[in-house]
């Protein structure tokens, strides 16, 4: 489904912020230093974050407003050492147990970031903090179709 069909599902059906501005996106660029790819810069445009299928504080996926995106090993331990896991994973979405969704900025498919599993017990450990999905947009479309469960998940699983 096209990225802006799946914005206006958001607007319509769920909780969005009111939109980051274009000044907003440089100074979120300068802080972190990379640039948010197509899909994300769409995403941030229309929204500055939100929640799906319940508001805050009960919503499991609030998905980050610019300001609050930060490196995983920063929201997972609280400190920003290589030791904690690679600088090239940021926090996106919050599930509200202390996993996140997590993109990953150092690499690209088509020009989009992948979006990996940030499963903080097993952080950053490769096997349990997989790869969920190729991009934001292919991220939102099978979160929306989730009925908010956690669509990476196997049943009975992490």
């Amino acid at each position: 489904m096209p990225l802006q069909s799946l914005l206006e599902e958001l607007s319509r059906h769920h909780f969005p912020n009111p939109p980051a501005t274009p000044d907003d996106i440089d100074q979120f660029e300068q802080r972190v230093g990379w640039k948010l790819d197509p899909d994300l810069r769409t995403f941030y445009l229309h929204c500055n974050g939100g929640t799906l299928f319940k508001q805050r504080p009960d919503a499991d996926y609030r998905f980050l407003s610019l300001s609050e995106i930060v490196r995983a090993r920063v929201a997972i331990f609280g400190e920003d050492k290589d030791e904690d896991g690679p600088a090239s994973m940021y926090t996106l979405c919050d599930l509200q147990d202390g996993d996140y969704v997590l993109v990953e900025v150092s690499r690209q498919e088509d020009g989009r970031y992948p979006l990996m599993d940030g499963w903080h017990e097993a952080w950053p450990n490769p096997k349990h903090c997989q790869q969920i999905a190729r991009s934001f947009g292919e991220f939102l479309e099978r979160a929306l179709q989730s009925g908010g469960s956690f669509f990476w998940l196997k049943k009975g699983g992490s």
